[in-house]
């Protein structure tokens, strides 16, 4: 009787384990079915996804950017994630287009929260062809039935590029040795003044140009974050819109270097000249990174006479004039001279309040919801004087947070916002060192500078320190005219005009202000 039962009870365990199995079986199916019906809509997203960024931005501007990126995962937190090859292109992709991305695949699917990019040439992804579903682990996103799409929404209103307003792709790079132009980066979008005219009539000249000019090479130097980098980018956008039969490539020192030094270990220096010298535009960014290094200052001197002797442009640029470049070796420096050498200046308060105007306006079309009102624009120009990058920084910090905390923007706002950066820069110039600097640059005492002695030889370096105090600080009139021994701001303001009217009729008052701007901000 005991075996019996036993042998019953053996069956109704060995039963009930294979109910479980068949449960957890059926579960299973059910999971598989779901996991690959969500695969299959996430392939089918992707492609509406592609197609709406295709549509917006044309066919050169989607193959020069977009046409490599694949389709890695898609959670179900909705985190899409994203994989394109090299990590420029996906650091650009994600700062010029992440937005635009997450807001048409949450068109798509309301369920994304967020758009992910990863390298698939690094450890993040897995390196498959373009446009093309990938396998492996992520084979179950090609599979499921058909599911509808919703409908594709009208406009973009964060997406910051339109086909109609951006151009071709606008540089050449066979052997993957240069890097892409940025689209934000043209002559229209370059903000021009007293500081950088000549600089970008000289850019405009050689874009404008068939062939070589006789301004070959274009040296262009000035500090960082004024503009040089845009320039070179412009002449690429112009040389393109006109002759698009022109190669252009564009690559820092550094990139150089680095390619150079690569082809060496990889024995095929001659591909790596090729391509350089099959150019009819090369841009070099950044030239002094190569102080120091003899074998890549060898192979830049032989690309640079190479492409003179065959009438190609050169474009070049450093944070320094030729003659002061550190560790270049005097043929470089004799042969950067040898061609047209533009300097950007540091900016004064005009060029920086109009910089933050025209940004406005792009800020304006890519978040509607936002307007920077102009006290904000003159609060910025005021207070940061180092630099244009510093400056339009500023500005999608505050359109930023505007829109993300739905708070106006107000002057009050911008202090409390840009806090940290204001203290940072309120220490860069002050009155007392703008008159001390000015003193001692036109031999004067600083006691007579402060006094109240009228004749020529003082007056005038008085009247430029005034106006550099104006440019340079924050300080209200009557703050700047008690500084100069108790003065009334009327006579600041008439300083200021003063000096505006010479600078722009006496090439040596122009001289001595830039010279001191420069001395106040080293």
């Amino acid at each position: 009787m005991r075996f019996v039962r036993m042998q019953s009870d053996g069956g109704k365990g060995a039963a009930q384990h294979e109910a479980r199995r068949e449960k957890v079986r059926v579960a299973s199916d059910k999971a598989s079915a779901r996991h690959a019906q969500q695969g299959g809509d996430a392939v089918r997203q992707w492609d509406e996804v592609r197609a709406q960024l295709r549509r917006h931005l044309g066919d050169a501007q989607y193959g020069a950017w977009l046409q490599t990126l694949r389709l890695e995962d898609f959670d179900t937190a909705g985190i899409v994630t994203l994989s394109v090859e090299g990590r420029f292109r996906r650091d650009w992709i994600d700062s010029h287009l992440g937005d635009a991305l997450l807001q048409i695949w949450s068109g798509v699917n309301g369920d994304v929260r967020k758009v992910k990019l990863v390298n698939f040439n690094g450890q993040n992804g897995a390196e498959v062809a373009p446009d093309q579903p990938v396998t492996g682990a992520q084979q179950s996103l090609s599979a499921g039935a058909p599911a509808a799409m919703p409908a594709r929404p009208e406009n973009h209103p964060l997406f910051p590029l339109s086909g109609d307003a951006v151009p071709a792709q606008a540089f050449y790079d066979p052997d993957g040795i240069g890097a892409p132009f940025d689209p934000d980066f043209t002559f229209d979008n370059f903000v021009v003044g007293k500081s950088n005219e000549f600089a970008h009539a000289a850019a405009l000249g050689v874009a404008s140009s068939g062939g070589a000019t006789r301004f070959n090479p274009l040296f262009l130097y000035g500090g960082v974050g004024l503009g040089k980098t845009h320039l070179m980018h412009a002449i690429a956008w112009e040389i393109r819109a006109r002759h698009p039969e022109r190669k252009v490539m564009y690559l820092s020192a550094e990139k150089f270097m680095y390619q150079f030094i690569k082809a060496l270990r990889g024995r095929d220096t001659m591909a790596f000249k090729e391509a350089l010298r099959s150019v009819d535009v090369l841009m070099i960014d950044d030239v002094q990174f190569i102080g120091g290094k003899g074998s890549t200052q060898d192979e830049f001197f032989h690309t640079f006479n190479a492409l003179v002797d065959n009438q190609k442009q050169l474009v070049i640029s450093a944070d320094r004039s030729p003659s002061n470049l550190d560790g270049i070796e005097e043929r470089i420096k004799s042969r950067l001279s040898s061609g047209l050498v533009a300097d950007i200046h540091p900016t004064d308060y005009e060029l920086r309040l109009g910089i933050l105007q025209t940004k406005a306006k792009l800020c304006q079309e890519r978040h509607p919801s936002v307007a920077v009102p102009q006290p904000v624009l003159e609060f910025l120009a005021q207070q940061i004087a180092s630099n244009v990058r510093e400056l339009e920084g500023a500005l999608t910090r505050i359109v930023a947070y505007a829109e993300l905390v739905g708070q106006p923007v107000t002057t009050e706002m911008t202090r409390e916002v840009m806090a940290d950066l204001l203290r940072g820069q309120a220490r860069q110039v002050t009155i007392d060192e703008i008159q001390r600097k000015t003193a001692e640059y036109y031999s004067i005492r600083l006691s007579d500078l402060l006094s109240a002695r009228r004749t020529r030889v003082i007056a005038r370096p008085r009247q430029v320190a005034m106006y550099l105090s104006k440019q340079l600080t924050a300080r209200s009139l009557p703050e700047i005219g008690r500084k100069f021994g108790g003065r009334d701001h009327t006579t600041v303001i008439h300083a200021v005009r003063r000096i505006e009217e010479l600078r722009e009729n006496d090439p040596a008052v122009d001289n001595d202000v830039e010279n001191l701007q420069r001395l106040l901000q080293d």
